[in-house]
């Protein structure tokens, strides 16, 4: 469950194939749905602002006529009829007549708001122009004062006013408008304004939207991530299968699967590691005939040699034939070793340094290695093996003393062997890593080391580099990639 877990994350790493095409997704619905957002609101703003401009112009021009209702009667009449429509169950405003004009507390300025207040005032200063002054605002239902600035909306009965201008639940804010008529005369007109407008609301992005562009955009995302994945699957086989290829030619043809384009590589790739298949195997074969081809005329050369009466002449001849022996084994030995005919399996690069560095520190201590905490890797373990052998072999034969470190990084899983001896000069550092060129007189190895060791790294993705360090000696860096599965 873990490795399961482990792997699905993997997938979402900013580099991948799923994160980049999902990265990509989401930020094309985000800029489609900002645009898209963008033109309907600034539409919807348009008409909204035109639809209560309209709405305000018409509760307007009935202000007036109220006005003018009231003003036609006589003064002493005015509170009869007031009572009256009240007592009837008033009416869609609350009017009332004032010594003064009253406090409002109004709410925050919004653009439905300005827009309906300009309306209102155009409309009432065109119709009433006897009129001393006019005062427009909006004030919340629990802010609002009736008929004196001490007395607020809920200080009144229920008839009078809370069913004109409450409107339970969503208590929107009450159109307030004070005319004076005349000194200490005051036309006091509360009202709703009309549906849809009564709130005044100018939200954006309401909470029904914004669910819907969550919903929408997550099962987008769903739907791309199930079709990416698996589009992905085969490329990730292919992918690997090349990787492993690398290391063991003899792997199984890939299943064509997936895009048109997949099925197309994946059936390349399979071709391609068929041809390879057969030329190593050519190879083979064409190298283990060679080496029975030559046994026996070499050995006949050496019976005719015995023959020669002259020491010098037979001499000659025999170390002619000891060359032309050691080049043979050399190459056939270059190519066994460096076909990786081994299965991949975790390996523990404690474990082997230890085990290597074992024989060489029975009586003294030629290698030191202290172990770093590190995962198994994955590799050809006896490859490997032969690798660290060569290396710290050289470093204790040519230096006294071999310093072994293991350095790990997100990129390379590096280990670093030095010694303590004269060095390779700088220009023969790439030149000992070709075949049978040996920097030593002593007449053991054929030079093919080195470049053995270097072809099983590049076998495993990774590589060697050796230089000469400051202070004297030779340093051989070891760089594997680190592996996640076998």
């Amino acid at each position: 469950m873990k490795t399961k877990l482990f792997g699905w994350v993997r997938q979402f790493k900013p580099n991948s194939l799923v994160s980049r095409t999902l990265g990509l997704t989401l930020l094309a619905v985000i800029l489609a749905q900002g645009v898209a957002t963008s033109i309907w609101y600034t539409e919807s703003k348009h008409k909204e602002l035109a639809g209560i401009r309209d709405a305000s112009e018409s509760m307007a021009n009935m202000f007036a006529s109220t006005v003018t209702f009231f003003q036609s009667l006589p003064v002493r009449y005015r509170h009869i009829v007031l009572d009256q429509i009240r007592n009837m169950g008033g009416t869609r405003f609350f009017v009332s007549f004032n010594k003064e004009q009253l406090i409002v507390d109004p709410i925050d300025d919004t653009p439905l708001k300005l827009a309906s207040i300009e309306a209102i005032e155009r409309v009432l200063g065109n119709k009433l122009r006897k009129a001393e002054s006019i005062s427009v605002d909006f004030s919340h239902p629990d802010n609002l004062r009736l008929l004196k600035n001490d007395i607020y909306l809920n200080d009144l009965p229920k008839s009078w006013a809370h069913h004109t201008l409450t409107l339970n639940p969503i208590d929107p804010p009450i159109l307030v408008v004070q005319i004076e008529l005349a000194n200490r005369e005051w036309l006091y007109i509360a009202a709703l304004l009309p549906a849809p407008y009564v709130t005044l609301d100018d939200t954006l992005i309401g909470r029904e939207q914004i669910l819907f562009l969550i919903f929408s955009t997550s099962i987008l995302l769903v739907l791309t991530y199930l079709l990416v994945r698996r589009q992905v699957k085969p490329l990730k086989r292919l992918a690997r299968a090349a990787n492993e290829m690398s290391m063991d030619i003899d792997q199984a043809p890939l299943q064509e699967e997936g895009a048109s384009e997949l099925i197309t590589a994946t059936r390349a790739f399979n071709r391609m590691q068929q041809r390879i298949r057969r030329y190593v195997a050519d190879r083979e074969h064409l190298f283990s005939a060679i080496s029975h081809d030559l046994k026996t005329p070499i050995t006949r050369l050496r019976l005719r040699a015995e023959l020669l009466e002259s020491d010098t002449k037979r001499e000659k001849f025999n170390r002619d034939l000891d060359e032309l022996e050691m080049m043979v084994k050399g190459a056939l030995q270059c190519v066994r070793d460096t076909d990786l005919h081994e299965n991949n399996a975790y390996i523990d690069l404690n474990d082997m340094i230890q085990s290597v560095a074992e024989p060489f520190n029975q009586y003294q201590t030629r290698v030191e290695f202290r172990p770093h905490d590190i995962d198994p890797i994955v590799g050809k373990p006896l490859a490997i093996k032969r690798v660290l052998s060569n290396l710290i072999e050289n470093a204790v034969k040519y230096g006294q003393l071999a310093e072994v470190e293991v350095i790990i990084n997100e990129e390379w899983i590096t280990v670093v062997i030095c010694d303590h001896g004269p060095g390779i000069p700088q220009d023969k550092l790439e030149a000992v890593f070709e075949p049978y060129y040996r920097l030593a007189n002593d007449a053991d190895g054929h030079g093919l080391g080195l470049g053995i060791c270097r072809n099983i790294l590049h076998g495993h993705g990774g590589d060697l580099i050796i230089d000469n360090l400051p202070t004297g000696g030779l340093r051989a860096q070891v760089f594997i990639p680190p592996s996640l599965e076998v």
